[in-house]
């Protein structure tokens, strides 16, 4: 098919469709000299190649049939000419995984027919947004530190003769902001009057026995004070190589949520602050000693150790607190 000159091409056809309807050329431009086409009888001069070609009439449909709706027919497919006496050429059939998947013909406006369409399920106009990643739960907020000072406790401070296991009971028995009590060993077994068995005299059996029976009263006081709300701290000279008498009968008599402290300053400040003790309650120097390297037997127990030696009575009793505070996190096995 010729066209004018300067006359733009039609649009391309769709496949079983003729010239886009409503496209027309445009009128040719004039020219100096155009010579006249070829026309001959046989042949005479049809429309203009560009003009647009008009439907041909449709025959009625047989009776019975129903109507064709009008519009535009699709052209019959040409065949090449078939030659004498053999068969015509048939067309070879692809197979239907390799034959290519043709999209279908849109319809509607020739604008929306030609338009790109945006790839993907996930865009925004023409620009293909990335695929989305999974978006990771928020870890919770740390859980606040326990704090040992409005908690109910059970505390068992141990530590040699002049350790100051009774003036840091005391402070810090007075300056909790829950009710706290303070149990002293010694005070209880200085209840017995008449009878005392003074561990100056040696250790013998009524003194191991009048031991006992303070560790029980002292154990059932501080049951009663726990069961009531009211925590409490206890103070003791418990050695670690007596671990069934010592540690085991305090966690009998107490309860398995005993938690157990060692103060241990040098042995230069425990035979300082025996010195300044009067009464039954101070011992001699070599009994100070022998106590104090017993005691250095909680070292590698796992029992937290506070060394007192440069702290006053304030000072040990906050430290007292942060370790209190970590035995409630993680409660030590003993």
């Amino acid at each position: 098919m010729q066209h004018a000159v300067g006359s733009p091409l039609p649009p391309p056809h769709q496949p079983g469709q003729g010239p886009h309807a409503g496209w027309a050329p445009a009128p040719p431009r004039p020219a100096a000299h155009q010579p006249a086409p070829y026309q001959s009888a046989a042949h005479p001069q049809g429309p203009h190649p560009g003009a647009p070609r008009q439907p041909a009439p449709v025959p009625p449909p047989p009776p019975g049939f129903p109507a064709t709706p009008p519009g535009p027919v699709p052209p019959a497919p040409q065949q090449p000419p078939a030659s004498h006496g053999s068969p015509a050429p048939q067309p070879p059939v692809p197979h239907p995984s390799t034959a290519p998947q043709q999209p279908p013909a849109p319809s509607g406006p020739a604008s929306a027919r030609h338009a790109p369409a945006p790839s993907g399920h996930d865009a925004t106009g023409h620009v293909p947004l990335p695929p989305g990643g999974p978006v990771g739960t928020p870890a919770a907020p740390p859980a606040p530190a326990p704090d040992p000072s409005a908690a109910t406790l059970a505390v068992l401070l141990i530590g040699p003769a002049g350790a100051g296991k009774t003036s840091v009971a005391k402070y810090w028995a007075d300056h909790r902001r829950v009710p706290t009590a303070h149990i002293s060993l010694d005070d209880v077994r200085e209840w017995v009057r008449s009878g005392f068995a003074d561990p100056q005299s040696g250790w013998n059996e009524n003194s191991e026995a009048q031991y006992r029976l303070a560790r029980r009263t002292c154990g059932f006081a501080a049951r009663n004070f726990l069961a009531n709300g009211i925590s409490c701290i206890l103070d003791d000279a418990v050695f670690p190589d007596r671990p069934v008498v010592g540690l085991g009968g305090w966690k009998r008599h107490v309860g398995p949520g005993l938690l157990p402290v060692v103060l241990l300053p040098g042995l230069d400040i425990v035979l300082e602050r025996n010195a300044e003790r009067t009464g039954n309650r101070r011992l001699t120097d070599e009994e100070v000693a022998r106590i104090h390297g017993r005691m250095a037997g909680w070292y590698g127990s796992g029992l937290p150790i506070i060394d007192n030696s440069q702290l006053d009575i304030p000072g040990t009793a906050k430290v007292l607190d942060e370790v209190l505070a970590r035995a409630i996190a993680s409660p030590p096995s003993w």
